[in-house]
């Protein structure tokens, strides 16, 4: 007689075509800032004119807490929406809009302020590429990560969002991963860059 173990087999499936789509858009993102990090820390100290970011650049605290803070926002609105509360949905995606363009004004003050003041421009020297590219570039993702979820909080109000729970996780992956590359910014522009 063979063995009582039963071996137990699973048909195999297509992986999920929008959790693959995110991954893969997530994946490739994560590439794109990984070759503008590499370029950041590539190039500094090797401007040849000023300003340099030691004379500029100051910790971005208020800015960073509301970011970081609004993914936590866009979670607790994912739990809600899951759980069928729509009311506290809306609450909670208008909180993540408001923190991510308070996190947007704070990086238009700083640029006014380096542009106007300290004469940094994408321009001056390569601090001043590397510094605007790398950060613009984030500052574009989180503008986008924005406009969709005011689109989904327009959709909500509409009542539009009824069972749609699975598909907001994942613009909250999004927006979580746009969260973690600022913590990456942050680290390489203002800590280590200076």
């Amino acid at each position: 007689m063979t063995s009582a173990v039963a071996v137990q087999q699973t048909e195999w499936r297509l992986p999920d075509r929008a959790i693959a789509g995110v991954s893969c858009l997530i994946y490739t993102e994560f590439v794109l800032f990984t070759i503008f990090v590499v370029a950041y820390v590539f190039y500094i100290g090797k401007s040849l004119s000023g300003p340099t970011p030691d004379q500029v650049l100051h910790l971005p605290v208020w800015p960073t807490i509301c970011l970081l803070s609004s993914s936590v926002t866009a979670g607790m609105a994912a739990k809600a929406l899951a759980e069928y509360r729509t009311p506290s949905f809306q609450i909670f995606v208008a909180a993540t809009i408001l923190l991510g363009c308070e996190f947007l004004r704070q990086t238009a003050l700083e640029w006014y302020h380096l542009i106007t003041v300290d004469h940094l421009t994408i321009t001056t020297n390569l601090f001043g590429t590397t510094f605007y590219s790398l950060v613009g570039l984030h500052a574009s993702h989180v503008a986008i990560g924005l406009t969709l979820l005011l689109l989904t909080l327009i959709l909500s109000l509409r009542g539009s969002m009824y069972g749609q729970a699975r598909r907001f996780e994942l613009l909250a992956w999004y927006w979580h991963f746009v969260d973690v590359v600022w913590i990456v910014v942050f680290t390489v522009v203002y800590v280590i860059g200076r």
